[in-house]
């Protein structure tokens, strides 16, 4: 499966918006680009987005910027996903041909368990894991 962009940098200012929850709350543009490495005007647009679907609110004026609408462990990656990239979660096989119930099936599956997946993870849990060092062995 391969990330769009637009969905990358949506999660990444939201987790970023995450840890900011608790503290002050309220994140530029400009520090969350820069932090993120994302560009400002790009950026702009994805929060705007994310505005307008209830994800984050902004405040305006000199301490102005974007936070969290609601706690980030009520924000999971399938409301991202869903606002940002709603086709991902749309029934895209045909049933045609002598194998296409079988594999539309398959694909039905795979989209509830990936839903699932999604909705358990919230911003919340990213903001813990990026802060936790990833051991293999």
């Amino acid at each position: 499966m391969k990330l769009t962009v637009k969905l990358e940098y949506a999660c990444r200012a939201l987790v970023q918006l995450a840890k900011r929850y608790e503290g002050s709350g309220v994140s530029s543009i400009e520090e969350l680009a820069s932090v993120e490495k994302i560009p400002a005007k790009y950026l702009a647009q994805i929060l705007s987005e994310l505005r307008n679907g209830g994800l984050v609110e902004s405040r305006r004026g000199k301490q102005g910027g974007y936070l969290l609408a609601r706690a980030p462990e009520q924000i999971s990656i399938y409301d991202v996903i869903s606002l940002i990239e709603s086709e991902m979660f749309s029934e895209s096989s045909r049933v045609s041909g002598d194998s296409g119930e079988a594999i539309a099936k398959a694909w039905a599956e795979i989209q509830e368990r990936f839903e699932d997946i999604v909705r358990s993870i919230t911003l919340a849990e990213l903001a813990v894991r990026e802060n936790q060092e990833m051991y293999y062995i």
